[in-house]
């Protein structure tokens, strides 16, 4: 199965700090990185490295040839990437003394993906193959409707949550792929217990498959009456900011490859729990040979 993955492409400066920044405070950073980001390209990468065919739709603009080289090292197809003259898209990360990441978002580029070229790239998808989403870039309404239209299979990761998901189609959705934080805000509920958010969502999205992730509580699987639990593997966290979309491009390359449910999910938290033992974005997540490796017995 061919997988499109129309997402945001972003340069990610990291501040390392003791702690996050509150109100009124100024503080002095520990460290500093610049590395290839966005959740379209951290999610294209992870599902290269797990050995799917991935072609990347988004925008570059000032900068952007650093984008385009890290998604072609890693093995996606970039033909359908394009360059506009708007400033890029970026995002300005704190990472504490715990691991745990706050992100500020600048669209950029990414929010000039317009109807026309979503067109296009549905052309060049085709029936039957799968449309990755998220919502960093501008549109997803248009390309969720159009892509249940043209009988392409749509999964999407709606992060970060806010008013423009509301708007979408979600019933035509095949695969939500979210944290706990997400779910619950999705679905309704009114607490980040695992049981809830499964049955509000899909009481909500009787329809559509669900995968929920819980950081170091675990991963489920939803549909219908089926119900999956993989736990998460213990590691020492230094850097969570890719873990999601590491989890996401692994889970969606094993079952495009035929892989079942269960060995899908063993597969993305195994990386998943490889990504955050290792700074940055792009740069953490790890290849399909580090991931059987870190699964042998």
């Amino acid at each position: 199965m061919r997988i499109t993955n129309l997402g945001s492409l972003n340069i990610d400066r990291t501040y390392q700090l003791e702690r996050f920044v509150e109100p009124k405070e100024t503080v002095t950073a520990l460290g500093y990185e610049e590395h290839c980001g966005g959740k379209g390209l951290n999610q294209s990468v992870a599902l290269a490295r797990a050995g799917a065919e991935v072609y990347h739709a988004g925008l570059i603009g000032s900068g952007g040839d650093l984008l385009l080289e890290t998604l072609q090292r890693a093995g996606v197809h970039t033909q359908l990437v394009r360059r506009t003259d708007a400033p890029g898209g970026h995002a300005v990360i704190q990472v504490d003394a715990k691991g745990q990441n706050s992100i500020i978002v600048f669209g950029g580029a990414n929010e000039r993906i317009t109807r026309e070229y979503i067109d296009m790239v549905l052309q060049q998808t085709g029936a039957g193959n799968l449309l990755l989403l998220q919502n960093e870039v501008s549109n997803i309404d248009y390309a969720i409707e159009k892509a249940s239209e043209m009988g392409i299979l749509i999964a999407f990761n709606p992060s970060p949550f806010n008013e423009r998901i509301l708007r979408c189609r979600l019933e035509l959705v095949d695969y939500f792929l979210v944290n706990e934080v997400e779910g619950r805000l999705l679905g309704g509920a009114g607490s980040l217990e695992p049981c809830e958010i499964i049955e509000k969502l899909k009481r909500k999205f009787p329809r559509s498959a669900f995968v929920v992730t819980f950081g170091e509580n675990g991963s489920y699987y939803a549909k219908d009456d089926a119900c999956l639990f993989q736990p998460a593997f213990p590691v020492r966290a230094c850097d969570t900011t890719a873990a999601g979309d590491t989890y996401c491009g692994y889970f969606l390359a094993g079952l495009a490859s035929g892989k079942t449910l269960g060995e899908s999910m063993r597969q993305a938290a195994a990386a998943s729990a490889l990504a955050v033992t290792v700074k940055g974005a792009a740069p953490s997540i790890p290849s399909r040979e580090e991931v059987t490796k870190f699964l042998l017995p």
